[in-house]
This record gives structure tokens, sequence and C-alpha cells, in this order.
């Protein structure tokens, strides 16, 4: 992206475009589409063939969220809406406890198997729940969505709503919740609205800056103590560069709502160079998935592998950042891992990616869907890229 920018962004643009409408959207539906029991078989093989009917609660919110966003800001197909609906009446159903929280593992027919103390389904149900209100205009679905999302702010202020993890012995904090949190307003807000997203949403980037990111390190911490000092532990000292630079580009999405906020794309940018520095994989190109904040060995035996999606969040926080910034460097980085991922990740033959590679780039796992992947971030990639681009040219 040298010389003529805009005939390269165009390229881009138009990529986009056309992975997500041609290749990755068709690999998903209709054929994920459980038409007996609602919801969506998402766990798949290379070739979308079945491994497992069970479904995963979260992703079930977040293929109801795509269907509902491409109805909203694509086109208004009536089978992306039909499929919208499929998920949520799954979620409203059969994902909720009698206690009010979510399930995080069902059977097909949605019987309970696992629940988890983070409420991740819940914010994955508001922001479907949010979308699928803007496109049906279904007045109760979207009281429910503002409603969970109060239930998750409950969640996330109040000492010991929630069962704890760890002792009190050594405590701590994660950047996940904020940053969860924050993308969850966005998306609340951006589509039927409520009140106090935006309140919420600085007081969230304001926690990410004072006690997540450490300038004098050039670093973003996944977690810290309360005071937010680093913990001078394994689990304290690694890092996820890939999570991180998705916070940058949550910040640098509020930025451009702020009419382009300075002290945001700062901030934004910040943390997207400190963990390229420590991500970008120099040998082998890609993000790699966990490091240590001071270069020691980490603990979990996939540090150095790559996953899909930190290379999605890298896609869109380089492309933002030179959108915003026109810096030249983040077009190079946009292209650097815009070219490693399309050329290691993507099965040419089936379409969609793989979600595991070896650091090498060769491939570790062939499945499309499980419990953790699924039809979400490579899809919100080529969709936001997309929008993005067509946004600024």
């Amino acid at each position: 992206m040298e010389a003529n920018h805009t005939k390269d962004l165009n390229y881009y643009k138009d990529f986009y475009k056309s992975q997500l409408l041609n290749d990755t959207v068709p690999f998903w539906f209709p054929r994920s589409i459980d038409e007996e029991h609602g919801g969506y078989l998402l766990m798949r093989d290379a070739d979308g063939s079945l491994l497992d009917d069970d479904k995963a609660v979260w992703i079930q919110g977040r293929a109801a969220w795509l269907l509902a966003t491409l109805y909203n800001t694509v086109e208004q197909r009536p089978e992306w809406l039909v499929g919208a609906k499929k998920g949520i009446d799954f979620l409203r159903q059969h994902c909720f406890d009698t206690d009010g929280r979510m399930f995080f593992h069902v059977t097909r027919d949605g019987k309970p198997i696992r629940k988890r103390r983070y409420f991740f389904s819940e914010t994955f149900a508001v922001i479907a729940f949010a979308a699928y209100a803007k496109a049906s205009g279904d007045e109760e679905i979207a009281r429910e969505a503002r409603e969970l999302f109060g239930k998750c702010l409950e969640y996330a202020t109040t000492p010991g709503l929630l069962p704890a993890k760890y002792t009190d012995t050594r405590p701590s904090k994660g950047i996940g919740v904020p940053m969860i949190l924050m993308n969850t307003a966005q998306q609340l807000r951006d589509t039927i609205g409520d009140e106090r997203c935006d309140e919420w949403i600085s007081k969230w980037i304001a926690e990410i800056e004072r006690d997540f990111v450490k300038d004098d390190i050039r670093c973003v911490m996944e977690q810290v103590a309360p005071d937010g000092s680093i913990i001078d532990h394994i689990d304290g000292r690694t890092l996820n560069p890939g999570h991180a630079i998705e916070g940058a580009w949550f910040i640098l999405y509020e930025a451009r709502y702020r009419n382009n906020d300075p002290q945001l794309i700062d901030l934004g940018c910040r943390m997207l160079d400190y963990m390229w520095e420590r991500g970008w994989d120099k040998e082998h190109g890609g993000i790699l998935y966990f490091r240590d904040v001071y270069g020691k060995p980490v603990q979990e035996y996939w540090h150095d592998m790559k996953f899909w999606w930190p290379q999605n969040e890298t896609i869109i926080a380089t492309l933002l950042a030179y959108l915003m910034t026109g810096n030249q460097k983040y077009a190079d980085w946009h292209q650097q891992i815009h070219d490693y991922a399309y050329s290691h990740f993507h099965d040419k033959e089936h379409g969609e990616w793989f979600g595991y590679l070896h650091r090498d780039g060769s491939l570790s796992n062939g499945s499309k869907g499980n419990l953790f992947k699924g039809p979400f971030h490579l899809p919100r990639q080529e969709w936001y890229c997309w929008q993005a681009l067509e946004a600024f040219l």
C-alpha cells in the first residue's frame, strides 16, 4: 500500500467482500442451521462434514449475531433473518439456567452439559439479541438484550456474585472482562441503543489504560494484580498478543465513533505497536499465541502455535490504524499479516480457515468448528474490514 494506496485499498475492499460472501459464509450456511432442534450445528471438519452435534452456547450467539448483522448491513436477505431467528430462539429456550445465567455447552436438543464461571455466553447473547432486534423490529428481544446487558454489568461489578476460580491468596484481574464488555456495549449502542453504553465504555477504556498498558516496558498485560501491578509468577507474566491487539482495535473503533478522538487513537496504536513487537513471529510470520512479559519460557505447550483468531484481530487492527493515521508502517503490517494469514490458514479447496497451525505454518488440525471456533472471528474480520474500507473510500 505505497504509491497508489487508493488502488490497493480498493483491492482489499473487494477481496474482503468476496471472501466473506463467496467463501466464508457459504461454508457455514445454510447447512449449519439445525432445522430439527433450532440453533446451529457448527462442529465441522475441513470439508464441512459434522464432527459432533453438541452446541457451544457462546458460538450460537456469535452465529446469530453474524446473520443478523449481515441482514442489517449488507442485504436484507430473508434467509439471513430466518437463520438468525433460529439461533435466537434456541438461546432463549434452552441456554439459560434457572438462576438466569447461561450455560456454555449443551446437547443438540439443548440439554445442559457445562456451565462456566465467566459470563461470556451472556455477552454474545446480548449482541445477538440486539442485532436481531434491529433486524426484526422485535421490541421484546430488544428489551431482553438490554436486561441481559444489565446482568453482565452486575456480574462484572459485584464481588462474589459469580463462583470464584481462585482463592484470595493471589488476587488478580484479567483484561478480558473490560475488553469484551466494551465491545458488547459498542454493538448494543450501534444496533438498538442503550443510554448506559457511553459511560461504561469510557470506564473500561480508562481501566485498560491505567492497569494493563505498561508504556515503560512497551507491553499490554493479560492479567494484573487489582492495583495494576505485574504479578511475577508464570500466569501473571503470560501475555496473549492477539487478545491485546483485539482490545486495541476495539479502542480504535471507539475513537472513530468519537470523531477520531486523538487520545484514543494514540492509545489503540500504542497497544498495537507493543504487541506486534512481542507477538509477530520474525522467523515464520504470523502472531504467536503466548509470550512471557520478561522473555522467559511460557508454561502452555501451545505457546508458539498459530491460532486463527489472533490473525483476524491483527488484520482488523492494522487496517484500522492505517486508515486512522495514514502511517505507512500500519499499511506494511496489514499487508504482512494479510498475506501470511490467507496463504496459510485459508482452505482453498473447501473454503473458510483452518484453526490451528504449528509455528512453521504447517497444519496441526483440520477442523473448522468446535467448542471454541465457529463463524465469528473470520467473518467479523472480513465484514468489518470491508465496511471500514467502504466508508473510507
